[in-house]
């Protein structure tokens, strides 16, 4: 008896119940491997309950891995959300200090934005692990503004993006956020202004952003893109000439040239359309003779920027 005592002390002392822990996590990683998911969840709910008794430093690491490892089989492997969601959150509760809390918080974030449109539950775990100086800090950063532009915080996006290009000003993500910032700016004069003047404002603003964008990365893909987005705020404006000169500049190097094109076309037209033909009649027969209308501007479309003749330009509209 007394030595059936002893060995049930033993098994449940600290030491012995992290051996068998660490032993079903092996078991639960080999039938990972196997395919066998079910039965890894099963492995890593006994590594956990061996562990329940257990606070020492080393218990914790193990809990945390043994809760990653259960989340990441629900997700990765069997593809139930909900029950991933409910052990990443239970593994940032128990083990908050973690690195594995800091991946779930990563992974947490994409599942509530992705499956569950909780873009600010999204935010919420995204800044917390901001909070811990992850090594992808960055791109983190941008993934918050990116939230905070499509849930129409226009202000709280400028906001983000500024302090991004502030904190990692080396990063690979500062262009991609300057043209958000951009974004964000110009989506503020089409939703947020109260007088035409503040309109103005975010536009002028907004193109300042991309014209900033293309002069620190003129070798950047989103160059173009900005010189793009600066034509469409000039055309918004009124401004289709300087609009065009703006769209011929992006057909360089515009990945698909054939929306400028279009763009181009477009402002053409409009100029056409309020570009009158002759004098009216009130002109006639107030002002005497009728004065000779001044020529009208052609402007190079695409034809034109990558060489082409005149002639040419005109045939690609029919003029």
């Amino acid at each position: 008896m007394r030595r059936l005592t002893l060995l049930l002390a033993l098994a449940l002392a600290p030491g012995c119940s992290r051996d068998g822990a660490t032993d079903h996590m092996q078991r639960a990683r080999d039938s990972i491997f196997e395919k066998r998911p079910d039965e890894a969840l099963v492995e890593y709910r006994k590594a956990l309950d061996a562990l329940r008794r257990d606070d020492s430093a080393q218990a914790q690491v193990l809990k945390a891995r043994a809760l990653k490892g259960a989340a990441d089989v629900y997700w990765l492997e069997l593809r139930k959300v909900k029950e991933a969601v409910s052990v990443y959150k239970e593994l940032i509760a128990q083990c908050p200090e973690s690195p594995e809390a800091l991946e779930a918080r990563v992974v947490l974030a994409e599942l509530l934005h992705v499956h569950f449109r909780d873009l600010r539950g999204a935010i919420d775990q995204l800044t917390a692990a901001l909070a811990r100086n992850p090594p992808q800090g960055a791109e983190l950063h941008y993934q918050v503004a990116k939230l905070y532009f499509e849930l129409q915080d226009y202000q709280q996006c400028v906001l983000e993006t500024r302090k991004l290009t502030e904190r990692f000003a080396t990063s690979a993500f500062v262009d991609d956020s300057i043209f958000l910032q951009a974004q964000a700016l110009h989506m503020q004069a089409v939703h947020s202004p109260t007088s035409m003047a503040e309109v103005q404002r975010y536009r002028q603003e907004a193109s300042r952003t991309y014209a900033d964008l293309i002069a620190r990365y003129p070798d950047s893909e989103l160059a173009p893109h900005a010189a793009f987005e600066m034509g469409k705020i000039k055309a918004e404006s009124g401004d289709n000439e300087k609009a065009i000169e703006t769209w011929v500049q992006a057909l360089k190097n515009h990945p698909d040239p054939n929306i400028v094109q279009d763009a181009i076309a477009r402002a053409r037209r409009r100029i056409a359309a309020t570009t009158p033909e002759q004098v009216d009649r009130k002109t006639v027969f107030s002002r005497g003779p009728i004065p000779t209308p001044p020529p009208r501007k052609n402007h190079r479309n695409s034809v034109e920027a990558v060489g082409g003749s005149a002639e040419e330009a005109a045939r690609d509209y029919g003029d």
